[in-house]
């Protein structure tokens, strides 16, 4: 078992032509970071993100790769979720059980949602952080193999909002979010810092133009990170990967992506 040396900031840059290609990437990764868990550890933990950005990703691993994921021994936990029921369309564990959770032979013990209906939302967040378990202490293992996390126009990331109490809490790994900083409107429950950073690798998957300008303010932001950018406070015991499509990077210079590299994948080994 590998032992986490500490948080990180290491960060890869990969941008595709276009989200297709993007999230056939994504899956290819998961797929190999999964099959890599298993034989080393007998279980790949995964962290999902909610929001729109990954749906198309995760309808893709239920079609194309049902056959070709190590599902029985997967094991999932949630970035974050809205506080609301787990019908709600509103619902990130919703919108991943449509997308893929009902079509893979993923044991239903093994998949761990936020309870967003419980109140108060304390009650909820309480609940999961038992499930997880406590801080790791240094030189602990991660909770997590890979958390995926997307990006808000704001920048931010789960249900981390620039500004908000939570960025400053240092010891506990799930949080009631009681305002949200980002439609919809409604109280949340997140992952923290330090749960996130309980990790061997984040992958961020951004996409769309309208997130071009935070995209590049975030990954030109000093390595120390701060409150008004939440995604670039974010830490791993591994890697920070940024899986971006084109329209995603527009605004990054070329010289942020690496030149003279092949068209269909461009990437940078570190940034910052």
């Amino acid at each position: 078992m590998g032992t986490r040396v500490g948080p990180r900031l290491e960060r890869e840059i990969r941008v595709f032509p276009d989200p297709t290609r993007e999230a056939e990437a994504v899956a290819r990764h998961l797929a190999a970071q999964a099959r890599a868990a298993v034989q080393a550890r007998g279980r790949f933990s995964w962290v999902l993100a909610g929001g729109r950005t990954p749906e198309a990703l995760y309808r893709l691993l239920a079609r194309r790769w049902r056959s070709r994921f190590p599902w029985e021994e997967t094991e999932i936990f949630f970035g974050d979720e809205r506080c609301v029921g787990p019908r709600d369309p509103e619902s990130n564990y919703a919108m991943a059980r449509q997308a893929l959770l009902a079509h893979v032979p993923i044991p239903r013990r093994q998949v761990h949602r936020l309870r967003g209906e419980l109140r108060p939302a304390s009650k909820a967040a309480e609940g999961y952080a038992r499930l997880i378990g406590p801080t790791p202490p240094a030189g602990a293992p991660p909770r997590f193999d890979t958390v995926l996390l997307g990006l808000g126009p704001d920048g931010h990331t789960a249900s981390l909002f620039p500004g908000a109490p939570a960025l400053r809490e240092r010891t506990r790994m799930v949080v009631a979010v009681p305002r949200a900083g980002h439609p919809p409107w409604v109280p949340r429950l997140s992952l923290t810092l330090p749960a996130l950073a309980s990790s061997r690798e984040v992958l961020f998957l951004v996409e769309g133009s309208e997130k071009a300008a935070t995209v590049a303010r975030v990954l030109r932001a000093g390595p120390r990170g701060n409150s008004k950018l939440p995604a670039r406070m974010v830490r791993s015991a591994g890697p920070v990967l940024w899986f971006l499509d084109r329209a995603a990077a527009s605004r990054m210079p070329r010289a942020a992506i690496g030149p003279g590299l092949p068209p269909r994948e461009k990437r940078r080994p570190a940034l910052g």
